[in-house]
Parts: structure tokens; sequence; C-alpha cells
């Protein structure tokens, strides 16, 4: 059931278009958006919400925009193939999302302007050199990724009290931040954390049997496009070990995770539009600050609950965003 409903249902004919809109030649704007994974693995929710950004700021696919939407299907050689054939291309902005994607573009050594939807740490990375001047011709929004990561473990505890030793599922390729906050705060909870390293599916199967013959109980996946593409394999593995789980994205819980708790991806999505007009209106990247999330969801999945013979805690039942039954 839904708990805080979202209203949308913008009309593109009743908005004005806003001179941030504009181009400077006043022509219609071409648009790229590079994908990590592929539209199936992908939350459609994302792209809409995208697109209404897009009305909101007065841009009009087919009208005032074109974009065209590429997609890696994980695959990390054709995502730098990708990116290649983007840096040569006429383009006004290019969108993507996470560090791997955001810098193979910017390996390419384009010029062209470009928005990151999402990224956990676009400083530690290398994308962008402050928040609040990114320099460059790259910026976009950021999660506040070292405490949510932190904030996980504490949800996941509240939820599963009985929860004494947690995998912690982690993708090298996106950087350290965030693990030393979890082990802190697993610590703290009397709680000892099994930092897991996985960069290719091959390695999922050993990675959660592993974890689980050292006797973790519980498991937190960390933020990352690569685990992302690959949930319905990390959710078939979480439930075949009977390991209760937190994720960071809501797609995992209405897929069969547990819980969830983190930035709303799609709401992130509808933000970026105002960044991709900004620079369509002539704002240069490098003088727009990179933004936090606003809006955070808590999910939770009483069928996996269930499935696990686990009983969710009333009050964290009353605090979430949405429950599935």
């Amino acid at each position: 059931m839904r708990r805080r409903a979202f209203i949308a249902g913008l009309g593109a004919a009743a908005l004005p278009l806003p001179a941030c809109a504009q181009s400077k030649n006043d022509h219609v704007a071409r648009v790229a958006y590079l994908g990590v994974g592929s539209p199936g693995a992908f939350d459609p929710r994302q792209i809409e919400r995208f697109k209404q950004g897009l009305l909101e700021n007065g841009l009009i696919e087919g009208r005032t925009i074109e974009v065209d939407y590429l997609w890696a299907e994980g695959n990390p050689k054709r995502l730098n193939e990708l990116a290649a054939v983007l840096g040569q291309r006429d383009l006004d902005v290019i969108l993507t999302a996470g560090s791997e994607a955001t810098l193979a573009l910017m390996n390419t050594g384009t010029k062209t302007p470009i928005v990151f939807a999402i990224i956990s740490d676009p400083i530690g990375t290398g994308v962008v050199k402050s928040l609040s001047r990114p320099g460059g011709n790259v910026t976009g929004l950021a999660m506040s990724g070292t405490d949510l990561e932190a904030k996980r473990v504490e949800v996941l505890k509240e939820a599963v009290p009985a929860t004494t030793r947690i995998m912690v599922l982690h993708d090298p390729k996106v950087g350290q931040a965030g693990v030393a906050e979890v082990q802190a705060t697993a610590s703290a909870l009397k709680v000892e954390p099994l930092i897991v390293q996985a960069a290719d599916p091959s390695e999922f199967e050993g990675a959660f049997a592993q974890a689980k013959e050292q006797g973790a109980d519980a498991l937190l996946t960390m933020a990352s496009p690569f685990l992302n593409y690959n949930r319905k394999r990390l959710i078939e593995l979480a439930g075949r070990y009977r390991l209760p789980s937190i994720w960071y994205g809501a797609a995992f819980v209405r897929e069969g995770g547990l819980l969830s708790y983190g930035p709303s991806f799609p709401d992130m999505y509808r933000r970026s539009a105002g960044y991709v007009a900004k620079i369509i209106g002539g704002a240069r990247p490098a003088d727009i600050p990179v933004e936090q999330p606003i809006k955070f969801e808590l999910i939770i999945n009483l069928k996996t609950s269930k499935a696990l013979g686990l009983e969710i805690p009333a009050v964290l039942l009353a605090r979430a965003d949405e429950v599935i039954e």
C-alpha cells in the first residue's frame, strides 16, 4: 500500500517554455542518455520521472528536445564503446548515472556537458572537484552515500533484531566510500560486518556461500549500478540462502527483496532534467553545484518477511513509505 502518494500528471500543452529551457540558438536540443544496464533491468519510473522533469522545465520531446537512449547491457566494453561514440557526436548534453559511466564519458575527452542523475561519491571518484563548484564539464546529483549506508545497517538491525553477522556485498569498482561507516555502525550495534566484494556475476554464488559458511544471517548490498543491473540474481540468492536483506533502491524490494532505504531515484532523475534545461539555456556545468537527494523512501516487502518467517516491528511499518503485501 502506498503511504505517501506521488502526485504527477502535468500536461505538456499547458506548460510555458521558461527561458532556461531555450537553447541559445533556439534549435531543437539534442541529448543522449547512456545507461549502464538495459531497459529490461531498469526501473521504468526513473525515465518516466526524467520525462516529467523535462516537461516541468518546458522541454517537450519531439518539439524542443530530442533524447536518444543508449544501453550498455551490463557490459563494460560496450559501455566504453558507447561512451566513445557519444564523445564524438554533436550533442548539447549527455545524461548518465553512476561513476563508471560518467568516468567512461570523461575519459573520451569530450567537451559535451555531462549530467549525472545519480552518483554515490563524485569527489572521491574524481568526477568533480567539489560539490559547490564542480569544475570541468560535469555536474549532477549525488547520493549522500556514506551516511546512507550506515543508516541501512540501523534499519536492518531494527527490522531483524536477532541479526548478529551481516554480509555486506560491495562492488570494488565504485570505490571505498561508505565501507568504513558500515563497519563502524555495525560494530556499535554489536553486529559483525563481513565485507564481501563482487565485480563479476560469476562471483555471486561463491560470495553468498562463503558468507553463509561464516555465519552471515543478513545481507546489506551497497550502492552500485553493476549490482543494480544484476539485482534479480542477487534477490534470488538472498532468498535461497534465507538472508533478510536491505537494499539501496525500491526496485529491489518490489522484485522480492525485504527492505530498502535510500533516495528516491525517480525523483533524482526528475531533478536531473533541471540540470539539462539549465545547460541548454547556456549555463556552464562547472558553475552548477552538485545537489543532494531531498526525497527518501523506506520500502518493506511483507511477502518476503513471511517467506523468511519474520515479523517486522510495527513501529518500522508505520514509518514505511510503501508496504508490499
